[in-house]
């Protein structure tokens, strides 16, 4: 796992010392990615450079230094990643030709294989998660591809006659023509969703390269402010309209020993490593799971890692400790105190250098510390949920959108216009305290609204749910076109769908990539490998969805190694007790953060609903946790980073 950052400089200011100024910061801002090495690369004829900084997961040896070179000289490459199926491809250009191998690295494969087969055909080959920027020499273009579900973030764009890139916005803007300006929708997409959806990023400009996608940069055709359109060279909207024409007609039964003879063969690839490997387990059906395959294909004991909080009614350790104990495991667990949690949120907004608001960040951030003090790599059962139907909000979501019609959806739309949401807010309820009518009222009229399932769905993942938010609320993306979607499979598996292309990548992956590699400790997701979610995208709905319990078929999988009684519980998540928090140990940070003084006149907040929820939710008067916890992360930010 590792850092690349990099640019093409249209300036015409090519001296190398130039160049190397350029270069050094952004490297220097991603040590905590590659602790191990790092190196850079300068095209002096054009003005590119290339920076790298290495953790080093498969051939420690200098032999897997970057950025690396083809032996034709052709291609440099600078490789986030990793591609587990190198082996196999390895072995397929050494039936063509013969090969003389420098060491045993994944990334040399990969040279070897655009130098066969050019970029776009390799991409195609590649299972792996990766982020690649491959300069090539003759041509003078460069190549920024992403993988496919989006494991490892990738931004670019311009600043000023620049062209930047790289694995974080902190490389960026370590650049010196770095002059990076809020983008103002981005900030409301924020607002909503608690994070920024691709293909936006916090600042002007600056864009993620989307999951899937290739853009070609070639030198002499680039244009000052504009980029070149991405491509996608595995298209997930194209894959599930094909698999959805193309069900599984397969029994329930013939689905499970289908998905764990995928799932088995995706986790022992992931299990290949030069240094010592664990497996996150939170007692779960998804890291249940993993766990248990990785322990049934190994021939030692399997290290998991597991953190609690000392709040009962939070606390899921147990149920790890419980999972572990069956399967055989080595297990670690974490109890997060008052102190740790301090310590943690201070260095929240140096962490994601993008506001970003996913309250289970806290732990992850702790957990990948404590599983860092024992292996460099770690398995996750991130993405189970989304392809399996792991969340209750889908059947609200689906029963929601099914009586949505009649009298009440005629009349929404012009109740809303006039309501006098402020007024009823101030209507007392049981105990003299503000029952908050008009909130309740805002939302049912706005789900009314909804023109789609997907529509009502965005309501369940809106953080901002009050009638007056403090700013415009905005989705960009997939939710600002959702209608598209309406004849395409049915309304369940769309809303799954919906979240793999969109809160997985954007906020799942975002807050798992950040925190671990934050200590450099590299995290590889089985359930995301591409022919498993393919094959998630083709089964019937009802193979994952009983009532109102999900993941039917993937239970099936994980019973034939856990009992029902050690994984069947109503999902918790990894949020912690963070209303407590807010009202115990983090308010006087927040009330910091949150008074007059610190929200600024410069019309992108209104400070008065702010200041409505905070007191509220001080009084216990209603929980308000979610909103404000964006309105933190958004301070704490633009502290930090002096936005």
């Amino acid at each position: 796992m590792c850092g690349i950052a990099g640019y093409i400089d249209l300036k015409g200011a090519f001296e190398e010392a130039v160049l190397r100024r350029a270069i050094e910061p952004m490297m220097a801002a991603l040590v905590h990615r590659g602790p191990d090495d790092g190196g850079f690369f300068i095209d002096r004829e054009v003005g590119f450079g290339l920076g790298f900084r290495r953790l080093s997961i498969i051939d420690l040896s200098i032999k897997g230094h970057q950025p690396m070179r083809s032996f034709d000289d052709r291609y440099v490459v600078a490789f986030n990643g990793e591609i587990y199926n190198f082996r196999e491809i390895r072995v397929a250009l050494e039936a063509e030709k013969n090969i003389k191998w420098r060491g045993t690295s994944d990334t040399e494969v990969l040279l070897a294989a655009v130098c066969r087969y050019g970029i776009k055909e390799t991409l195609e080959m590649l299972d792996g998660m990766f982020a690649i920027a491959l300069w090539d020499c003759w041509e003078k273009t460069l190549y920024l591809a992403r993988d496919r579900m989006g494991e490892k973030p990738l931004y670019y764009g311009w600043q000023g006659k620049t062209l930047l890139f790289g694995s974080e916005l902190k490389a960026l803007s370590a650049h010196p023509d770095w002059n990076g300006r809020l983008n103002e929708p981005a900030l409301q997409s924020y607002m909503r969703f608690s994070y920024v959806p691709a293909p936006a990023s916090i600042y002007r400009g600056i864009y993620k390269l989307r999951p899937g996608h290739i853009v070609t940069l070639r030198q002499g055709a680039l244009t000052l402010g504009r980029l070149p359109k991405s491509k996608a060279y595995w298209d997930a909207k194209c894959v599930f309209d094909s698999v959805q024409e193309n069900p599984f007609e397969g029994s329930q039964e013939e689905a499970a020993s289908l998905l764990e003879q995928l799932l088995a063969d995706s986790v022992e690839r992931r299990l290949i490593a030069d240094v010592p490997l664990g497996i996150f387990l939170s007692g779960g059906i998804d890291s249940s799971t993993i766990a248990a395959l990785a322990q049934k294909i190994s021939a030692k004991k399997v290290l998991t890692f597991t953190i609690g909080f000392t709040d009962p009614e939070y606390n899921e350790a147990k149920f790890a400790r419980s999972v572990a104990e069956h399967i055989g495991t080595d297990h670690t667990e974490l109890i997060i105190d008052t102190d740790s949690v301090m310590k943690c949120v201070e260095r929240v907004p140096r962490c994601y250098d993008e506001p970003f608001a996913d309250v289970s960040q806290l732990p992850t951030i702790l957990l990948s510390e404590l599983t860092r003090e024992h292996v460099t790599a770690v398995l996750s059962g991130d993405g189970g949920d989304e392809l399996f139907g792991g969340y209750p909000r889908y059947q609200s979501a689906v029963r929601e959108w099914q009586k949505n019609e009649g009298i009440l959806k005629q009349l929404a739309e012009p109740l809303n216009s006039v309501m006098p949401y402020d007024i009823l807010n101030d209507i007392k309820g049981l105990g003299g305290r503000p029952a908050r009518l008009g909130d309740k009222l805002f939302q049912r009229l706005n789900a009314a609204t909804a023109n789609a399932v997907e529509d009502v769905q965005m309501r369940y993942l809106s953080r901002w749910r009050t009638a007056q938010p403090p700013i415009n609320l905005a989705a960009v993306g997939f939710y600002s076109n959702s209608r598209e979607w309406a004849e395409r499979g049915d309304d369940f598996n769309r809303l799954t769908f919906a979240d793999t292309v969109t809160y997985l990548p954007d906020d799942l992956l975002v807050k798992l990539d950040r925190a671990s590699m934050a200590v450099a400790l590299e995290v590889r997701t089985p359930f995301l490998n591409h022919d498993l979610v393919k094959f998630a995208w083709s089964l019937p709905s009802s193979f994952k969805f009983q009532g109102d319990i999900g993941k039917s078929v993937l239970r099936n999988v994980l019973y034939k190694y856990v009992p029902p009684g050690l994984s069947d519980r109503p999902k918790q998540g990894f949020e912690p007790p963070l209303a407590d928090w807010l009202r115990g140990p983090l308010r006087d940070w927040a009330e910091d953060l949150l008074g007059p003084d610190r929200i600024p006149s410069d019309g992108w907040l209104d400070p008065q609903p702010v200041q409505a929820i905070w007191d509220e939710h001080l009084k216990g008067h209603r929980n308000w946790q979610f909103e404000l916890w964006n309105i933190l992360m958004l301070q704490a930010w633009r502290s930090e980073w002096n936005v």
